[in-house]
């Protein structure tokens, strides 16, 4: 088999089209029917920018794609195949305007056989022996299909993951399984192991010839512990082909990620194809009202969640972007993780099994309630396709059987008993497809007793109650279902948001009795009881306050299976128009384009293992209170012991006790003067020194209702210019606690660099402490054909936009731009920017 990634030379086109044929007429008729076409790299969608649009809902329609291709088969009867890794949410795919195929499902993979197609075309001659190839993709609404439009998620449009080009000879490989067995267990080794291999042929002509099989087995230092050839006839279906036995085989665990290779090597008369198959040798437990084992040994899963969503791109996050974000995880501490809530990359999935974090995947019935007989079968055809294409990963230990399915929606129509009777058919499908894993959901207390592991809906501190209630309410969950796991808990948090005092609810909701699960209609910003998420500060401060209960809560229920939480990352949604950066869901403790906010290091003090220290406050340049106030200094490390030091002077040590609230004990108080500071804290790790340092502002005087924004600009070394406005009250006093909304605008030359869905990213967005800024591209110096999603995969802020922008250099031209500041109560601001190049 041989495998070539296309991601270039294709061409878009977003909207819907007559027919196929207008894909093709402008090579043939130039007239002003045709559409424009746009020269995009794969993957690619096209929702990379609109979604985060605080004007208009995102486009939810058909998008095209063509290319034409070099196909140089050198198999001399071999099939061509195109291979989706993933497309949105209906594909349709055409050799000229012949239709090949249809997929529907935004997210496994599917593979479609142009050969015949190919075969008949009589336009690939007039393209000099190119294959044109388009593809319709389609994620149009529609009630009959998952996921629900009413899912916290956008239901992203386009070929937004890698497709390959494939070259097989007539018999080839089309699926390898690996299973393994561990006897005799003891942790790193086991005394034995087993292993089976399974797989599939592609044999579209049903040929009976024989054909030889070559199947290998290596440790993962190359070292070859089994190897078998057999000849036999092609066969249809799944069929067993080799069994070995591995003595003392090296153990899978998340500090330890051993994994083997199994490669099957198939020559027929036609040529030889070759799949490469990592699997690893592990066994897990979640104990019936216990917790959960990882080879024979009690884990306690430390999770988070995944959305494929970026800044600027969407979902079509590239390789390495996906590792950037998995190698953060890894970095954050994180032994687990949701991937909420589809099935997600390949990439994802590989880099889970390099990197040792254990694997809930799910597929996208999320919401809505239960559709027709077409709704059911595509669950079917999704789950079933979701354990083929990643049951060889040692990672995987859960498929999720849906999300929320409580919560009544898209039908007239909503029966409990319904969705109970579907559950338990998807259920035993999850066993009868792979044996070896378990079934989940989260949220939907009437099938809790149909699937394996159960996870309730528990947000104290959030959408109801208080996060002092965090462990009461497990404790109550967990003995309610025999196999308890905490998915999903965390806070909205805008990003650079800080405040001196933070909301709890304690005062407003002292009767909450404990009720902390999640209602429908509690994350809209009004109406309802009281409760944080509404009445709240959406603070850094008070997020990183409620993951340090949460934190050392479980470091102490020794029952628990383990928590995740929700979710790594900002991401895109339809349903939150009213967030402070509208149309984001906030509970990140990265921001959309990963720029990690104070949590991601409250997070590292209890799970990571790498030596760091921390002080609170990176991103908060002014601190404010009375003349002389005491206040409060927060340091945040998984070190024994930590020094701070005031502007120089030592405010003693602190010994880290993980039980001590807040911040393990790491926590000072000083007294503070309208002035200049200057914080250092040193720890030292096993005679490893770390350090952090801040410096920050203290503000003594008292500010009234803000009266007006001030706009003030910086000019950047890569080329861009960061423009930030500041609220004020009548008397110039600064007020670091306004959180109005604030518009961005641009007249003349330049480009906003916005809808990014960050903090800097936003053209309307909240202050942020008194603060709001956004980058602004002044000349609009990209290079012809580069977007702002280029701009920004190609490293964002990090990166220079100054060399990007390299070819125009040689122009000199003068570039005005007016920046204009609006916010709500306030008169407008503006800001001249001038450039020559």
């Amino acid at each position: 088999m041989l495998k070539q990634r296309l991601t270039e030379q294709w061409e878009h086109y977003r909207g819907s089209l007559g027919g196929v044929w207008e894909v093709w007429r402008s090579d043939k008729l130039q007239n002003h029917y045709n559409v424009p076409w746009e020269a995009v790299t794969l993957p690619h969608t096209y929702n990379g920018s609109d979604v985060m649009d605080p004007d208009h809902k995102y486009y939810q329609g058909q998008g095209w794609y063509r290319n034409k291709l070099e196909v140089h088969n050198p198999y001399p009867k071999g099939r061509t195949l195109l291979h989706f890794e993933g497309a949105g949410q209906r594909t349709d795919v055409y050799v000229y305007t012949e239709k090949v195929d249809s997929h529907l499902g935004g997210y496994d993979e599917f593979t479609v056989d142009i050969s015949e197609a190919m075969a008949r075309s009589k336009e690939i001659e007039r393209y000099a022996g190119r294959v044109p190839v388009a593809i319709a993709c389609d994620n149009s609404r529609e009630l009959e299909t998952i996921p629900s439009d009413a899912s916290d998620f956008n239901l992203y449009g386009g070929v937004y993951r890698y497709v390959n080009l494939v070259y097989v000879p007539q018999i080839s490989l089309a699926q390898v399984h690996v299973e393994t067995i561990v006897d005799n267990l003891s942790a790193p080794t086991a005394g034995s192991g087993k292993v089976k291999v399974r797989a599939k042929l592609y044999n579209p002509d049903q040929l009976a010839e024989n054909i030889k099989l070559t199947i290998v087995l290596k440790q993962q230092d190359g070292t070859i512990v089994g190897q078998k050839e057999i000849s036999l006839p092609a066969w249809q279906g799944e069929k067993e082909i080799a069994t070995f036995e591995v003595e003392n085989p090296h153990l899978w665990s998340v500090a330890d990620p051993y994994l083997f290779n199994c490669s099957v090597a198939l020559v027929c008369a036609d040529g030889e194809t070759t799949s490469q198959e990592r699997f690893g040798f592990r066994t897990f437990e979640f104990v019936k009202q216990g917790p959960f084992k990882l080879n024979g040994e009690r884990l306690l899963l430390r999770g988070t969640h995944r959305h494929e969503d970026h800044a600027a791109v969407g979902a079509a996050m590239t390789e390495d972007m996906i590792r950037e974000e998995m190698l953060l995880i890894k970095e954050m501490g994180a032994n687990f993780i949701r991937l909420g809530h589809y099935q997600q990359s390949r990439i994802v999935l590989d880099l889970c099994d390099e990197l040792g974090i254990l694997v809930w995947e799910e597929i996208p019935w999320c919401r809505g309630g239960l559709g027709g007989p077409e709704y059911r079968q595509q669950c079917i055809d999704m789950l079933t396709a979701m354990i083929a294409q990643h049951y060889n990963h040692p990672s995987v230990i859960l498929w999720g059987l849906g999300n929320e399915n409580d919560w009544e929606c898209d039908f007239d129509h909503f029966d409990q008993q319904e969705i109970r009777t579907f559950m338990k058919k998807l259920h035993d499908l999850s066993h009868e497809l792979d044996p070896s894993r378990l079934t989940a959901i989260r949220r939907c207390e009437f099938c809790k007793d149909i699937i394996d592991v159960y996870s309730p809906s528990i947000w104290a501190g959030w959408y109801r109650g208080v996060y002092t209630d965090y462990e009461s309410s497990c404790q109550t969950a967990f003995e309610n279902v025999d196999s308890f796991f905490h998915m999903e808990w965390g806070a909205d948090n805008l990003p650079t948001r800080h405040v001196e005092k933070p909301f709890t609810g304690f005062a407003f909701m002292k009767n909450s009795d404990g009720v902390t699960d999640e209602r429908d209609g509690d994350y809209l910003l009004t109406g309802g009881e009281p409760r944080v998420s509404r009445d709240g500060d959406w603070s850094e401060t008070y997020f990183c306050e409620m993951i340090d209960w949460y934190l050392k809560s479980q470091e102490k229920m020794d029952w628990l299976t383990g928590a995740a939480q929700w979710s790594f990352k900002d991401f895109a949604t339809p349903v939150r128009p009213d967030s402070p950066i509208p149309y984001l869901n906030m509970k990140g403790i990265v921001e959309r384009d990963l720029t990690p906010k104070e949590a991601f290091y409250v997070f590292q003090s209890y799970w990571s293992d790498k030596p760091m220290v921390r002080i609170y406050g990176h991103t908060m340049p002014i601190r404010w209170g009375a003349e002389g106030e005491r206040k409060l200094i927060k340091v945040y490390s998984n070190a024994e012991q930590v020094e701070l030091f005031l502007n120089g002077e030592s405010l003693g040590v602190k010994q880290r006790d993980s039980q001590d609230f807040p911040c393990a004990g790491l926590r000072w108080e000083a007294e503070l003067s309208a002035g200049e500071y200057q914080l250092r804290a040193e720890a030292n790790c096993n005679g490893e020194i770390v350090s952090d340092e801040l410096q920050f502002t203290y503000q003594s005087d008292v500010w009234g209702e803000p009266t007006e924004i001030q706009v003030t600009t910086e000019a950047l070394e890569d080329g861009r210019v960061y423009v930030e406005v500041g609220a004020y009250d009548g008397k110039g006093v600064f007020c670091p606690d306004a959180a109005r909304f604030v518009r961005f605008g641009l007249a003349g030359d330049g480009k906003l660099l916005d809808n990014l869905g960050t903090i800097r990213g936003s053209r309307q967005v909240q202050l942020a402490s008194g603060r709001a800024g956004i980058y602004v591209d002044p000349t609009g110096g990209l290079p012809a054909g580069m977007t702002v999603t280029d701009f920004v995969s190609a490293g964002g802020p990090a990166s220079s936009l100054a060399s990007l922008s390299q070819g125009n250099r040689d122009v000199q031209r003068k570039f005005s731009s007016v920046v204009s500041a609006a916010c709500e109560g306030m008169s407008t601001v503006t800001a001249v920017i001038e450039v020559v190049k």
